[in-house]
């Protein structure tokens, strides 16, 4: 059904802009209005495309236009460059149309049924229990891990003083932590439960070098690196490796949306079997 709707597609957008946007000169009336292009009788007209036109910008209005007068003459020619070389079963092509319309149609009502009705609430029980009954679908493919991280300038001052509070965190003050960074550092991260990839926080750091990227975090608890302009700071809370199953708190957002997706499909159904029922009770059809 999915690839005679594509098709469909194809053929009303088609025949759409032959009926909408296309002229054909068989008129022997005067036609004043101005002309931008013609592919053999066909004819594209200003006010075709003056929808498309952005009235405060010149430059690019005058970009759209040409781009689309390009189009327009190259689709055209496939078209009847498509019409010589193939016999077209002009039935097949209107049912495929027909298809398409009534695909849109259900679609379209489908999408006012869903806005409706839909609950996009959805609770931390509700995830959790998704979470525990799914778990096995949501393999790391990359490591991850909570930490506080800080870039700072080399000539901030109380280095050594931030050094040590970083370092011993979680037995020192985190909002100490916080507003030195506020102050000095030029980039921070300071979400203690934040899982985060791990990639991101070294990716501008000479640490991006690193090779064994799950023997580093198995090894190290705090490190520090620096360049000629700053300091790294990274004291990592917790990790996870790639291919282990991810924390719940870092996938919570996507579960969410699986959770919304399904009450979508079964909006859906509900709203087939609705349509249905009622029809039923109403004897709008017969099967025989």
């Amino acid at each position: 059904m999915k690839i005679k709707i594509y098709i469909a597609g194809i053929a009303v957008l088609w025949a759409s802009a032959c009926d909408q946007l296309y002229y054909t000169d068989t008129t022997q009336a005067v036609d004043d209005r101005v002309k931008l292009a013609r592919v053999n009788d066909i004819y594209l007209y200003d006010e075709d495309i003056s929808s498309l036109v952005p009235r405060n910008n010149p430059a690019d209005s005058s970009m759209i236009v040409s781009k689309y007068i390009d189009s327009w003459v190259k689709k055209q020619l496939t078209i009847a460059r498509a019409s010589t070389e193939l016999d077209f079963d002009e039935a097949k092509i209107e049912r495929k149309i027909l298809d398409y319309r009534y695909a849109l149609m259900i679609h379209e009502f489908e999408m006012h049924y869903i806005n409706q009705h839909l609950d996009k609430e959805t609770s931390d029980e509700e995830i959790e229990k998704y979470y525990n009954e799914k778990f096995e679908n949501f393999v790391l493919r990359q490591n991850i891990m909570r930490c506080l991280f800080a870039m700072v300038p080399v000539e901030a001052p109380q280095i050594d003083n931030f050094r040590k509070l970083i370092r011993t965190y979680p037995d020192t003050d985190l909002e100490e932590i916080q507003s030195y960074c506020y102050r000095f550092a030029s980039k921070s991260s300071l979400e203690t439960e934040l899982w985060i990839n791990f990639d991101e926080v070294i990716g501008n750091t000479p640490l991006i070098s690193v090779q064994e990227k799950a023997d580093f975090l198995k090894n190290n608890s705090f490190v520090e690196t620096s360049d000629e302009k700053y300091y790294y700071f990274i004291r990592i809370l917790d990790y996870k490796i790639s291919d282990q199953i991810a924390p719940l708190a870092y996938i919570k957002d996507d579960i969410e949306s699986i959770l919304i997706n399904k009450k979508k499909v079964a909006l859906r159904k509900e709203l087939e079997e609705e349509v249905y029922k009622v029809a039923k009770e109403n004897n709008e059809f017969e099967l025989y």
